[in-house]
């Protein structure tokens, strides 16, 4: 069992803003695995599917991103998982847009979301996946990481999206350390 959680804000205002990208990606692995994440639980929208004799569980937390270590705790309390079988999957502002980096475990580089996670579980030790967006060029971060992706970046996020859907795979099948090898 894997249970692989997105993090970004609910509602309209958010949908396609940087800071969802980890909804972003659930939503096409979700499609990946022909699932949709509409069913409501541990104050999240998730979905469960079995690929290749593996339980996969899809979560996209509801409780905006400063939160969401509550909802990250409740569902792994309920399907009795280890820190290992969770992989979060969130923005980074550190790397630059179209790159991704896999860590085992690891402090939450400043991210409010991973540090909810981390106080929630009251451990750091979980595999995040970080998907860059860039820093912005005036340096207002919290602008910059609710404002929508411009045109010219959109063939970039669409590829970024689908290579890390292929890391989850790799990760959920190959473990970890392979998905480091073959994605940092």
């Amino acid at each position: 069992m894997k249970i692989i959680v997105g993090l970004g804000n609910p509602g309209e205002r958010y949908l396609r803003t940087r800071h969802n990208f980890g909804f972003m990606v659930i939503d096409r692995f979700a499609r990946y695995l022909e699932a949709e994440c509409r069913q409501k639980n541990f104050q999240s929208f998730f979905c469960k599917k079995t690929m290749q004799g593996e339980e996969i569980i899809l979560l996209k937390p509801q409780t905006f991103m400063n939160l969401s270590g509550g909802a990250v705790k409740e569902a792994l309390a309920f399907y009795k998982g280890a820190l290992r079988d969770l992989m979060v999957v969130c923005d980074d502002l550190d790397l630059p847009l179209g790159k991704i980096r896999v860590k085992r475990d690891g402090g939450s580089g400043g991210h409010r979301g991973l540090e909810s996670i981390a106080q929630s579980l009251g451990n750091s030790g979980f595999p995040r996946l970080k998907i860059g967006i860039g820093r912005p060029p005036g340096g207002d971060t919290s602008n910059y990481v609710l404002s929508p992706f411009s045109k010219d970046e959109e063939s970039t996020v669409h590829e970024t999206i689908e290579k890390t859907c292929l890391a989850l795979q790799t990760w959920i099948f190959e473990g970890v350390e392979t998905c480091m090898n073959k994605f940092n």
